[in-house]
């Protein structure tokens, strides 16, 4: 977040994708490191210095899970790779392509 928010890097979302992120780090088995204030906040946060994108129109099916085929369609539109921890994505022969936060860090 510091990266997005020093303008290191853009990070480009949807409104589909910061719910989706929103819905998750709520989830109880986060409480030990994250509480529920915060992850709105983080949330919130990310949208307010992000590039927010229209949610793409009805994605192709690209990877093994089709919830996941909007984040690629996004990442396309968008001209941006894919940082996510998600084993399928990484794992996907798909372009753009799928990196991990580490590997993200490496590259700043």
């Amino acid at each position: 977040m510091e990266a997005v928010a020093d303008d290191a890097i853009t990070a480009v979302v949807s409104q589909h994708l910061l719910d989706e992120l929103a819905a998750v780090l709520i989830r109880p088995k986060f409480r030990r490191w994250i509480s529920v204030a915060d992850a709105i906040a983080f949330v919130e946060s990310l949208g307010g210095h992000a590039d927010l994108r229209d949610d793409p129109g009805p994605p192709m099916a690209r990877v093994r899970d089709p919830d996941d085929d909007y984040l690629v369609a996004l990442a396309e539109a968008a001209d941006a790779v894919i940082v996510t921890g998600d084993d399928d994505l990484l794992t996907a022969q798909i372009e753009p392509v799928a990196i991990t936060p580490a590997q993200l860090l490496a590259r700043l």
